[in-house]
């Protein structure tokens, strides 16, 4: 219980961490970012850890392409949730734990019979 509460305070500790990045960017790279991180909560799985690695890629991303004086469409490009959805794509989602247990029920049953 002790090791699962420390390791919760260290996860909000490096949340913040996290967050005090994007909050130094530029204000259109902050509003493009937490609107993309608000998205990405959407397809997490289990406790959204999965989706932590990805939002730290964006924002080195996102500080990189912010030093070399781009603006934040010029990386995402207009079609935002597109930038999106190729961000997640590798990630552990819903859509695909729905999928396997889809595909897992129906093969435990025929293999069955």
């Amino acid at each position: 219980m002790l090791e699962k509460f420390k390791k919760m305070i260290f996860d909000k500790k490096e949340y913040k961490m996290m967050m005090a990045r994007v909050e130094a960017l530029p204000e259109d790279y902050q509003f493009v970012y937490k609107k993309i991180q608000n998205y990405m909560w959407n397809f997490t799985a289990g406790n959204g850890m999965d989706m932590l690695k990805i939002q730290y890629e964006l924002i080195d991303l996102f500080e990189t392409s912010s030093a070399e004086g781009r603006q934040v469409l010029e990386v995402t490009g207009e079609d935002v949730a597109a930038f999106a959805d190729e961000l997640v794509a590798n990630a552990k989602t819903y859509v695909e734990r729905y999928r396997e247990d889809l595909n897992q029920s129906i093969l435990n049953r025929l293999r069955k019979k």
